[in-house]
């Protein structure tokens, strides 16, 4: 398992695990960031990542990514 943040842009991954306060847990749920959900980095700007996921493309810093464990 590592942090979203460092893998590989182009990769499908599956989220294996969401850290955080509740309300962080809460927020990215409210995204789509769901365990078990395939999630894909579409594209790596400045440390912060295009995800496509639930047939969305959702941007995130490198902070929230960091707590999204694939």
């Amino acid at each position: 398992m590592m942090p979203l943040a460092m893998a590989d842009a182009g990769a499908n991954y599956t989220i294996q695990k969401i850290t955080g306060r509740d309300e962080v847990r809460q927020h990215l749920a409210e995204l789509g960031f769901v365990v078990g959900e395939p999630v894909r980095i579409v594209n790596e700007l400045a440390g912060n990542l295009i995800l496509s996921v639930k047939d969305s493309r959702i941007a995130l810093d490198r902070d929230m990514a960091m707590r999204i464990m694939v």
